[in-house]
């Protein structure tokens, strides 16, 4: 027996829907890449997006076909989103910080037809297009006064083409499990994969992102997501603030300190997301400067592990809440947050950093658990270490072309790649990639604990641990350190900094000072990049 309720398909635009019928006045500030801020509506937004479905349409665009967008987070890329999924086709956001041949080749596997680019981006465009074979519509998000000269085919001003539609357009109605947006891992390992988001999952993440051990956001928060829009949805910000009505503000391309804190200052910011390197960012600017943050509350810090000495200042020294994160583009993206169970509520200072170094506890909605190489479940015991595999309504069953099967299991659990322990409270820590946990005498040791604890030093900017081969131990830790401007911390001063808060083994064999550290497309630290710079280093100790 059935049960008798109303059928009511999932599908995105009931976002966007909602957002304008409950909060129609409610702002969407952003930072415009031509320069200034410009202000729009839950409203107007809803507006446009029907006008930018009824030119797609116009222009023979429609169900199941794949949109481009290369693009900063403003109000125009996100009004571009939803008129793209209104009608039917699918929303795939390219990563600009990907090298030119990954973009062709991911444009060509996903045989994208046409392209909102930004300003910033037509450069790029132009050296790539020829070469995407599908590509027949490049719609540049400006306007005319702004429009450069370009040899584009089919180009048109943004709001040119948006200014031939009167809006009179009716959304595409079709089944919730229509793919609806489109997103390509950074490839570290092989070629990009393409994760294809139904509107069940995406709307169906956006419930789960906005509850209140989450992200806990509501309709008087002011949301500031500085995680782009190409990272895996900006963490479902694009799709739970129009769900929920809170005002957003968008920063467009803008991502330096100064610049940040201008928009979380002047328009009140109460919640943001971004990778720690923006914090850093932030945090130093205000050391400099001496300024405050009176209006925010809560900042969620995911896409690589985060500092301990991150979460303390932010807590300790401006009174923001810290809700460490974990997620991937093939669960939409999140996974754990690290939000305080009653058991924990009560803890403050290092008692509490211990927790929230975790990357914390699935919401409703993801299923999780740790095994060894041959698929046994292991224990909860906080300490157990095994691959993390993950399944849920918003996780990837597959993806796109069929490529990396191996990853799915029959029972629908996708293999994340990530070694974790998983403790009695439900508490996952990543403690490494697979592919670059360090393994020393058959046991293993965490980059990611080292990584951290390094950069805790207070003349040290960034860490990377990476295993060396050792004739003895088959790989021994070798820290990889680039020091702040104007320090000139020794390898002596940072393993005595290191020595008590680590297991014996664990500690460094050697420290490498260098200028950067390589980073992926995604702002990881590119642990390939650094084994191939080091592979014929010699440890003092081997």
């Amino acid at each position: 027996m059935l049960g008798l309720m109303q059928e009511w398909p999932l599908l995105c635009h009931k976002l966007v829907d909602n957002a304008a019928t409950q909060h129609g006045n409610r702002e969407i500030v952003s930072r415009s890449i031509e320069g200034p801020i410009v202000r729009t509506t839950y409203a107007d937004l809803r507006r446009r997006a029907l006008r930018v479905a009824e030119r797609l349409e116009r222009d023979g665009f429609g169900l199941g076909d794949r949109i481009a967008t290369l693009a900063w987070n403003t109000a125009r890329h996100i009004e571009a989103w939803y008129g793209i999924m209104g009608v039917g086709a699918i929303y795939h956001t390219l990563n600009p910080r990907l090298f030119p041949e990954q973009i062709v080749w991911i444009m060509n596997n996903a045989e994208d037809k046409a392209i909102f680019v930004d300003l910033t981006f037509v450069p790029l465009l132009e050296k790539i297009a020829g070469a995407v074979k599908s590509l027949r519509k490049v719609i540049v998000l400006t306007d005319k006064a702004h429009m450069p000269q370009t040899a584009l085919p089919d180009v048109v001003a943004y709001e040119e083409w948006l200014g031939e539609a009167d809006g009179a357009f009716a959304w595409k109605i079709f089944d919730e499990n229509t793919a609806a947006g489109m997103c390509y891992t950074s490839g570290t390992t092989g070629e990009p994969k393409g994760v294809l988001y139904s509107h069940r999952s995406n709307v169906l993440h956006a419930m789960i992102a906005a509850m209140p051990d989450a992200m806990g956001i509501s309709a008087r928060d002011v949301i500031l997501p500085v995680v782009p829009m190409f990272h895996a949805n900006a963490w479902g910000l694009g799709q739970s603030a129009p769900m929920i009505g809170a005002k957003l503000v968008m920063p467009g391309c803008k991502m330096d300190g100064a610049s940040i804190y201008e928009l979380l200052d002047t328009e009140k910011v109460t919640f943001s997301a971004a990778v720690p390197t923006v914090w850093m960012m932030l945090l130093q600017h205000l050391e400099e400067t001496g300024k405050t943050l009176p209006h925010l509350k809560r900042v969620v810090i995911g896409g690589s592990s985060c500092p301990r000495a991150l979460m303390a200042k932010f807590q300790d020294s401006y009174d923001v809440e810290v809700i460490h994160a974990w997620g991937m583009t093939e669960m939409s993206p999140l996974g754990t947050l690290c939000t305080m169970k009653p058991d924990y509520a009560g803890l403050r200072g290092d008692a509490r950093l211990d927790v929230q170094g975790k990357q914390g506890y699935p919401p409703f909605g993801v299923e999780m658990k740790v095994t060894d190489d041959d698929n046994n479940a292991l224990p909860w015991d906080g300490k157990t270490f095994g691959r993390l595999k993950v399944r849920g309504p918003a996780v990837a069953g597959a993806y796109y072309g069929g490529v990396g099967s191996e990853q799915f299991d029959s029972e629908g659990w996708f293999d994340t790649g990530d070694v974790a322990h998983i403790d009695a409270n439900g508490y996952m820590q990543i403690t490494d990639r697979a592919k670059d946990v360090i393994k020393s005498g058959g046991e293993w040791i965490s980059t990611i604990d080292l990584e951290n604890l390094a950069v805790g030093h207070p003349d040290v900017a960034e860490a990377a641990a990476i295993g060396v081969p050792h004739s003895k131990w088959g790989e021994r830790p070798l820290l990889v350190v680039v020091r702040k401007p104007g320090r000139e911390p020794s390898k002596t001063d940072i393993l005595a900094f290191m020595n008590g808060k680590v297991a014996k083994w664990w500690m460094p064999d050697d420290v490498a000072f260098v200028s950067e550290i390589p980073h992926t497309a995604a702002g990881k630290i590119q642990k390939t990049s650094l084994r191939q710079q080091f592979r014929d280093y010699r440890l003092p100790t081997d």
